[in-house]
Order: structure tokens, then sequence, then C-alpha cells
């Protein structure tokens, strides 16, 4: 079996996993229908494809309209609110033995 369709699959359903729920509702009504002859199920199937379909598009074309701003993160503050630490020196004398 082609490695490439299960992981393709997995990753379409965990992306958007109502429509693909959808679609692959709609595609097995369809077939089924068509095979036994039932052209209520295969109109049903196809009906609702076409609803997943139309609501994907519809989906991607919210998602591509907004306008994508640069959000700025700052993990630390620009300054800090604590007043800065003295200075460390090392003292010069030796200590008693």
């Amino acid at each position: 079996m082609n490695a490439v369709l299960p992981r393709f699959l997995k990753l379409t359903y965990r992306k958007e996993p109502l429509i693909s729920v959808l679609m692959t509702m709609g595609v097995m009504d369809a077939l089924i229908g068509g095979l036994n002859d039932s052209w209520s199920l295969f109109a049903f199937g196809l009906g609702t494809t076409g609803i997943a379909l139309a609501f994907k598009l519809w989906r991607f074309q919210q998602r591509h309209s907004l306008p994508e701003e640069p959000v700025v993160q700052h993990y630390l503050p620009s300054r800090s609110s604590s007043p800065p630490l003295p200075m460390l020196s090392v003292s010069k004398k030796k200590p008693p033995l």
C-alpha cells in the first residue's frame, strides 16, 4: 500500500475533522446508492459531499481574506521593574588562617 495516502488522510482528518467526516459519509452513501440502484441514497450522498466541499471552500476563503499582521511577542519586558543589583568586587585581603 502506498505510504503517502495514509499520511495524507491523517493530516486531512486532523486539520478539518467535520469536513472530512461529511466527505467520507457522502462518498460512501453515493457509492452504496449507486451500486444498489438506490437513487435517493445516491443523491443524498452527492448532496452531502457537495455541501462539505462548499463548506470547505467557504472556510478556505475566510482564512485567506483576513489581513495577516505580524504578531510581536515579548517574552521579557523592555526594562526590569526591580532596581539593579550592586556590582560584586573581590576583596584584596587574605582570609585569616
